[in-house]
């Protein structure tokens, strides 16, 4: 899964990515690699994944990861290659769904770009880039379908979706505002519009907020805005999350404990990107290894089995599954098999979250 995190300067975007950064050392619960310097991979936490393991012995756990493509210096004017925004365009392209980061504080020592504090105003200004960006894509491509369509009839159907998308774009509304037929969501996905991807808002609260069960104005607002468009928001302090990824396990589970948090920032933003994408996890377990699979909810487990190697999926048999509390109630894997709680499962079953999975094939 890729998220792309976008935002204008000083609204807490770049310490959101700080964040995940720190999270990389060691003995932290996100392993962090660098890609290339504004990409970062980090490990989805599952403590199921834990438990697993030392059910198995396993030698090693290998979580599910997620994909930070850091969009510096978007600004007003991105689309048209102001500040730096424009060159990292073309890598948020590809993401799965976009992290937007909006200020949601006052504080005089940190200067908005804009002059005042308005997360309304700040993510109709990103989004104005995003579509402006799109709107250029698709009046070049309607330009040269157009031509292609003396010669092949076929491409019809696809100018005519370019048409209504033009449209939309010069309202300035975003693309995945409309309403489309499979034929059509088909077409569009190979344009990877940027107005075309699911928004989760990260809501950034100042320090003195974290514990608070009442959320400030100018969240709510946000939340309103995001639910017109069925979009995810996570209220989190940024600054917080940086601190807390900088701390030792210990440190860390106590420097929560008395900020009255249950959980890590990180966590949330991850559970909702889960969430806002329909997707989950199967689980595997053995001596070798404990690992998490994320697909898409709905797959059925020839599908599942596919995302660990296509021949899994051609040569497809069976899958024998229980589900990770069964596991955990039974004690082992034996002792579950003695219930009878695994139970074979063919080519129709569609996976559940948690279910543990052996796949059986043959090519």
């Amino acid at each position: 899964m890729k998220l792309g995190i976008v935002g204008l300067p000083n609204v807490g975007k770049s310490t959101l990515f700080n964040a995940l950064t720190k999270a990389g050392a060691e003995a932290a619960n996100y392993p962090f690699a660098t890609i290339e310097p504004n990409v970062g991979v980090v490990s989805v936490p599952d403590e199921r994944l834990n438990v697993l393991s030392k059910m198995s012995n396993s030698a090693k756990i290998v979580p599910a990861h997620i994909e930070f493509f850091d969009i510096a210096g978007l600004v007003k004017g991105a689309s048209k290659g102001e500040g730096l925004g424009n060159q990292f365009l073309a890598n948020i392209r590809e993401v799965d769904a976009i992290v937007h980061v909006v200020r949601c504080f006052d504080n005089d020592n940190v200067i908005h770009v804009d002059g005042s504090v308005d997360p309304i105003r700040d993510i109709e200004n990103i989004n104005l880039e995003l579509i402006f960006s799109d709107l250029e894509q698709i009046e070049k491509r309607l330009q040269k379908t157009e031509k292609q369509l003396k010669g092949d009839k076929t491409l019809a159907p696809e100018v005519q979706l370019l048409k209504k998308l033009k449209e939309l774009l010069e309202e300035g509304l975003p693309a995945r505002n409309l309403e489309l037929t499979e034929e059509e969501k088909k077409i569009i996905k190979n344009y990877q519009l940027l107005s075309d991807k699911s928004v989760i808002y990260v809501a950034n609260i100042s320090e003195d907020e974290v514990s608070s069960d009442e959320e400030n104005d100018l969240v709510k607002r946000v939340r309103e805005f995001a639910s017109k468009q069925n979009d995810e928001v996570v209220a989190i302090s940024c600054e917080i999350e940086s601190q807390i990824q900088a701390l030792e396990d210990d440190e860390r589970d106590m420097f929560m404990e008395e900020l009255g948090l249950e959980s890590a920032g990180l966590d949330k933003l991850i559970k909702s990107s889960y969430k806002l994408l329909g997707l989950i996890s199967y689980l595997t377990t053995g001596e070798m290894e404990t690992r998490a699979w994320t697909i898409v909810n709905g797959t059925k487990a020839p599908g599942a089995a596919g995302k660990i190697h296509t021949d899994f999926e051609r040569g497809f048999i069976k899958a024998d599954i229980i589900s990770y509390e069964d596991l955990v109630n039974s004690g082992s894997m034996a002792e579950a098999r003695e219930k009878g709680l695994i139970r074979s499962e063919g080519k129709e079953y569609v996976m559940k979250d948690g279910d543990v999975v052996n796949f059986k094939f043959n090519v």
